[in-house]
């Protein structure tokens, strides 16, 4: 075959493909119009399940109603096992003569609840006329032929994180099936039941079915759109480690008036310790602590660039004066871009109503440490450590004996948490145009590509252990209430992840007939 020949047959197979995308996108708007109840009626069948990992039996039904939820739709499905966790839910479903193969990561498990803090039962979806926080109130779920208003939201845990791409997988098979339209991509079905756990167990699934986890890209279905209601995919994840401290005074409360400007508090030496991590504008100032961070690149400061400005809603929203945000002026996206020391809370004696006249005898502080792509956890907590040791502490790894507090008049007890680094896929690689073209078919020019999100998830895995690039969608409000109470998903956002996953399931090139030589 002649270069000549080989371009036509690659453009012939773009366009094909851009076709295919476009009459997916539209069947999958047809389809949610005529039943959008029916996916709402699933859903929220799907969401009353309740999904904390530590839960084995409820989360077995729910790897069970994922697995049968695909089998319905031709999925040859499996659930993976080990002793005393949650399943890894399997699966896959080929296209007759496709050969490009996308991987689909989502986790079903969520976060533990208290039910107390819900304004309705977390385990009962709800669907509400708008957010509830805005004045929003509790609706009927709609009959067949209702007219559904995409403001409208669903509550209940796991309908943002992470429950949303099921459904908005399942609607776009149906879409596509019911507008006889064929995929142009296999699909390879990967669901963690622990992420929110800490996804202890995800690394030996992958050894142990390495062989069956071969693709071209990997679309991780998790996270929210961007700030500005935007569609957006995201090309990277910070890492994660973290840390708690624990300074040490006398063994025994003092009273304060018969011992106060004599004994040391161990609450003002933490914070001393911890203010002296960061400068005014919130630099970390722990040496070495930005050594080996890898910098964006052309590509993703053009996208960086590109993005729009959200900083001055999100301080309004959040009631954040001008001028107390870190990083001198920087961008969200900017700062997201480095690594982060966070507080994440502190512990000495009581405050309110319990406190009393007296200088504890301890102070804890739990810090977390987000990661980007050239941090290795153990060496960043090594550079936490150094700092803690250089500002006077002797260091100890369990609760010090009586010698020991007699002997040091500065003790920082330190335990280490586990952690893994970033990942970050170049928004320039070729496969992740696969993505990028396919999103652009249902968001048009609103779409964002965001270089990383600030959260974390154990990417790392795909592309160091599996060896494929990572492109992760959102579907989720970016105020979805995440991890809190009264978690919820707007609908608006659910039929844009239906008419996303339709475009991304017909986006490989078609196979047409070679065109004839010359």
């Amino acid at each position: 075959m002649t270069v000549r020949t080989l371009l036509i047959g690659l453009l012939l197979a773009s366009a094909a493909a851009d076709a295919a995308a476009d009459d997916a996108v539209a069947a999958a708007r047809a389809y949610r119009e005529a039943h959008g109840a029916k996916v709402l009626a699933d859903f929220a069948r799907f969401l009353a399940i309740p999904n904390v990992a530590s839960d084995l039996p409820n989360i077995e039904r729910n790897a069970a109603y994922i697995r049968d939820a695909l089998i319905a739709r031709g999925a040859r499905m499996e659930l993976w096992r080990q002793d005393g966790v949650p399943p890894l839910v399997y699966g896959e479903l080929d296209a007759p003569g496709v050969e490009l193969t996308v991987g689909v990561y989502m986790h079903y498990d969520g976060q533990p609840v208290v039910p107390a803090q819900w304004t309705h039962d977390p385990w009962s979806a709800t669907l509400a006329s708008s957010a509830i926080e805005s004045g929003g109130t509790a609706i009927p779920f709609p009959a067949p032929g209702d007219a559904i208003d995409p403001e409208w939201r669903i509550y209940g845990r796991g309908s943002g994180d992470d429950k949303a791409p099921l459904a908005a997988i399942l609607g776009a098979l149906d879409a596509l099936d019911a507008a006889g339209l064929r995929r142009t991509v296999n699909l390879k079905f990967f669901f963690e039941g622990e992420e929110e756990a800490g996804s202890a167990h995800l690394e030996r699934y992958m050894t142990v079915h390495r062989d069956r986890l071969d693709v071209d890209l990997w679309l991780i279905c998790d996270g929210p759109v961007h700030q500005s209601r935007r569609p957006q995919l995201v090309f990277g994840v910070r890492g994660y480690t973290g840390l708690e401290i624990t300074i040490y005074g006398a063994r025994r409360y003092l009273h304060s008036g018969h011992y106060g400007n004599w004994a040391p508090n161990p609450a003002l030496l933490l914070a001393s310790l911890l203010a002296s991590m960061k400068d005014t504008a919130g630099k970390v100032t722990i040496d070495r602590f930005f050594d080996d961070t890898v910098m964006p690149g052309p590509a993703e400061r053009a996208a960086l660039d590109a993005l729009p400005a959200v900083e001055d809603a999100l301080r309004l929203e959040l009631e954040i004066a001008p001028g107390a945000t870190e990083g001198r002026g920087a961008s969200l996206a900017e700062r997201l871009l480095l690594p982060s020391l966070n507080i994440r809370g502190m512990v000495s004696a009581a405050v309110g109503d319990g406190a009393r006249n007296v200088i504890p005898t301890e102070a804890v502080a739990s810090l977390d440490i987000r990661l980007v792509k050239g941090n290795d956890p153990d060496r960043m907590l090594e550079a936490v450590e150094d700092h803690v040791r250089a500002e006077g502490f002797h260091v100890v790894r369990e609760t010090p004996d009586a010698e020991t507090r007699r002997t040091h008049p500065r003790i920082a007890k330190i335990v280490r948490g586990s952690g893994y680094p970033a990942a970050r896929t170049p928004l320039d690689a070729p496969a992740a145009a696969i993505a990028v073209d396919a999103a652009r078919r249902v968001a048009g020019d609103a779409l964002i590509l965001m270089p990383s999100l600030g959260g974390s998830l154990p990417l790392y895995l795909f592309n160091d252990l599996l060896g494929s690039p990572v492109v992760i969608v959102p579907i989720a409000n970016h105020d979805d209430n995440q991890h809190a109470p009264d978690e919820n998903l707007r609908l608006a956002n659910l039929w844009y992840g239906i008419d996303l996953m339709a475009a991304l399931f017909t986006s490989g090139p078609s196979r047409p007939d070679p065109p004839p030589g010359d």
